[in-house]
């Protein structure tokens, strides 16, 4: 498949073209065979491609930014069907990245507000770009901020509004071993999470029942190891009600949900 992939992306035809095509012209297959070498050499497919398909949009990715992955698609889905029932509902995406969940909720809920954070210098223009480019195909725009997610003055303007926050944050423990394509490439601030990946976590709690109206949502994705501690970790930060975990479609732990405790009714 990442042959086929490469193929097409190297001739500008969708790969299902592939099959009615008669020949390769020679510089098009002197090129096919170089990125077959880097993808031997585990680059990743998408910085070959320069593409990562993420939901209902194509998002420009490379060297610099976490390549998005077809899981984080499911909380994606989880925030539009939380703000489903909202005309203009405030969304707040930290450690966007790539500005893949920012950008399809903007894509798919076109009433909403939608603010995306990222603190990596490198990461950000590849935010930028892909916000820039989508708010140009006639999505909703989507504000984004450098910052800090763990910041004690991120967003201040926006305390006790917001009705998701969401994030994919960096979550993988120190020492663990990841494939080469992941940490050859994937920057480390996205990666990394302290000893037991919830450093970053702990922080973002903080900021998310500071934004969040009471009955606003929070969505975390996690490693598979972490689908009871980061749970438990909500929980025992107390004024969280509806703590929940919930598995990706290979049925594996993928991501914390929780409601922010107070008297306004859920959504």
């Amino acid at each position: 498949m990442d042959a086929e992939l490469l193929l097409a992306a190297v001739l500008g035809v969708p790969r299902a073209r592939l099959l009615t095509l008669d020949d390769v012209p020679p510089e098009a297959a002197d090129r096919f065979a170089d990125l077959l070498d880097q993808r031997a050499s585990r680059v990743p497919l998408q910085h070959l491609t320069g593409t990562a398909p993420f939901r209902h949009v194509e998002l420009a990715v490379g060297p610099g930014v976490f390549v998005p992955r077809p899981e984080t698609e499911l909380i994606a889905g989880w925030v539009l069907d939380r703000i489903a029932g909202l005309a203009a509902p405030t969304v707040v995406d930290l450690g966007t990245g790539s500005g893949a969940i920012a950008l399809s909720v903007a894509n798919e809920h076109p009433g909403a507000r939608v603010v995306a954070v990222e603190r990596d210098a490198g990461a950000i223009e590849w935010t930028r770009h892909n916000a820039a480019v989508r708010a140009g195909a006639g999505d909703t725009p989507v504000e984004v901020f450098a910052g800090d997610m763990t910041d004690p003055g991120l967003l201040r303007a926006l305390d006790g509004t917001v009705d998701v926050v969401v994030s994919n944050p960096p979550y993988v423990p120190d020492g663990a071993r990841l494939p080469r394509e992941v940490a050859d490439h994937d920057p480390p601030l996205a990666l990394w999470g302290g000893p037991d990946g919830l450093d970053v976590v702990r922080g973002l709690l903080v900021t998310a029942a500071r934004l969040l109206r009471p009955g606003g949502w929070l969505g975390i994705e996690h490693a598979d190891q972490q689908g009871s501690a980061l749970p438990a970790l909500v929980r025992g930060a107390g004024g969280w009600t509806d703590v929940a975990d919930n598995p990706d479609l290979a049925g594996r732990p993928r991501y914390t949900t929780a409601q922010r405790a107070g008297h306004q009714a859920a959504t």
